[in-house]
């Protein structure tokens, strides 16, 4: 049977073994103070043990504002409290098991925003009763940021910024079955740059790009709403979708877009509208139904926008019902 001296040596033991982890970790007892904050945690966080061993101020090593961390919800016995405070969590059955999460914390000491991934689990003794909850950190940041990355590249245009054209195909898609079932009214534009080819012809491919993205930021700047999407359709061509929009709204967001590229004042001289960069925009909308495809308000954009730019350019022309493609 251990005696006293041989239990206490063992706890002994157990804290400078924790202290000197390399893995960021810490432990609250059964009161949710802090009894342990290693080495470990302290160059993580920058927050020395001493500024939180025995109280409840943990939380001010990852936030700004008092909220719980992992280990406080297993203390408390409240997983069902990490839908509201995680972006990504595990599904708990059972509390006793301990509580897995990721989330970006904002660590205010060091003064960086780091993505962490929290294991917390508690220690019961052997009548149940929780004596100590442990919680471990493992800096993800890095992973997080090419994860992003890499979904950032899948959506979106890597010249201007803007969704790509699956991002567009998805979204059309989607929106017109929702706006199809509401009843409601959805619109398009299609954008072009009016003599795009002369301009590159002229100032050359780098400085086409750099009108692109320049369009692009102005024509983004414009669209407002987060039910809207901007998206480089192809080329020179930008295209927005807008949900739950009538014809008169699309007007308004299709001249404030071609008002602001106009403003830019990017020289064209080769030009056959004006000495700057303007656009000719394309602007259809009507509500969805099962008699037409989502394709269709598309095409009644495209047979707008090829009228803008037989009438001149630098304008926009639009149309509240399908148009015959043959007019084009």
């Amino acid at each position: 049977m251990p005696t006293s001296r041989n239990t206490e040596s063992a706890h002994v033991f157990a804290v400078r073994l924790m202290q000197h982890l390399v893995v960021p970790t810490f432990v609250l007892n059964a009161e949710r103070r802090v009894i342990i904050w290693n080495k470990a945690c302290e160059r993580l966080t920058g927050v020395a043990a001493h500024e939180v061993i025995g109280t409840t101020n943990h939380w001010r090593a990852f936030y700004d504002e008092e909220r719980f961390c992992l280990a406080d919800l297993v203390a408390l016995g409240r997983p069902e409290s990490m839908d509201e405070l995680y972006v990504t969590h595990t599904e708990p059955s059972d509390c006793s098991h301990g509580l897995r999460a990721e989330n970006w914390c904002v660590m205010p000491q060091v003064k960086k925003r780091l993505y962490l991934a929290v294991d917390a689990g508690p220690i019961f003794d052997e009548d149940g009763n929780l004596l100590a909850v442990v919680e471990t950190l493992r800096d993800q940041t890095e992973q997080k940021l090419a994860q992003m990355a890499l979904q950032s590249l899948a959506v979106k245009d890597g010249l201007t910024g803007l969704a790509n054209r699956r991002s567009f195909d998805e979204k059309l898609e989607a929106e017109w079955l929702h706006n199809q079932r509401e009843g409601t009214s959805m619109a398009i534009l299609l954008v072009d740059v009016d003599h795009f080819k002369l301009y590159n012809d002229t100032y050359g491919h780098q400085k086409g790009d750099a009108c692109l993205k320049a369009v692009a930021s102005a024509l983004g700047e414009q669209v407002f709403r987060p039910s809207d999407l901007a998206a480089r359709y192809g080329g020179e061509e930008f295209a927005v979708i807008m949900p739950n929009t009538a014809l008169e709204g699309a007007l308004h967001v299709a001249e404030r877009i071609r008002d602001a590229v106009h403003a830019l004042g990017m020289p064209h001289g080769a030009s056959q509208t004006a000495e700057c960069v303007t656009l000719s925009i394309g602007a259809a909308a009507f509500v969805p139904t099962e008699a037409c495809r989502a394709e269709d308000l598309v095409a009644a954009a495209d047979a707008a926008l090829y009228r803008a730019k037989h009438q001149g350019r630098n304008r926009v022309v639009s149309t509240d019902r399908v148009e015959e493609l043959a007019e084009a």
